[in-house]
């Protein structure tokens, strides 16, 4: 694993690959977290982790899908909904550092309830298409997988 230290100018010079799971359950809603974590704290956003380095993203997918709410997820279980550029004017190793997403969203169906981890996300919530899109505190970057598309 690379040090705080590096880690933190990885952040300040390059952009991080990221993966976010659009959760749609049975019903036709959508899982959102409560972020804690910078960049986008106290927003709900989608579920998902960053990708590391000489990760291919099938174990990616696997891994943070045990990370985030706890199945074992393969790439074919998942469809693919677009490559997205998040950026942020903080980041969370340094409120003075910008961060920079390249982020591959999936949509993933689940007919089965999730255990969710608090490390990140202190509350989670179903919304519909439509709740999520009017709510105020669903962050920009998430209401732009919705906007314009059949989910």
């Amino acid at each position: 694993m690379i040090s705080s230290d590096k880690f933190k100018i990885v952040v300040e010079n390059t952009p991080l690959i990221s993966i976010d799971f659009i959760i749609e359950n049975s019903e036709g809603n959508y899982l959102l977290g409560k972020r804690i974590n910078k960049p986008a704290a106290g927003f709900w956003f989608t579920l998902g982790g960053r990708i590391f380095k000489d990760e291919p993203i099938s174990e990616a997918i696997k891994r943070l899908s045990l990370k985030e709410f706890n199945q074992k997820i393969t790439q074919e279980m998942l469809q693919f909904h677009g490559i997205y550029e998040h950026f942020y004017d903080n980041s969370f190793v340094d409120d003075a550092i910008s961060t920079h997403y390249v982020v591959f969203a999936y949509h993933l169906k689940i007919s089965s309830t999730v255990s969710l981890p608090t490390d990140e996300h202190n509350e989670y919530h179903y919304f519909s298409k439509d709740e999520l899109l009017e709510h105020n505190d669903v962050h920009p970057y998430v209401k732009n997988y919705f906007k314009g598309t059949n989910l």
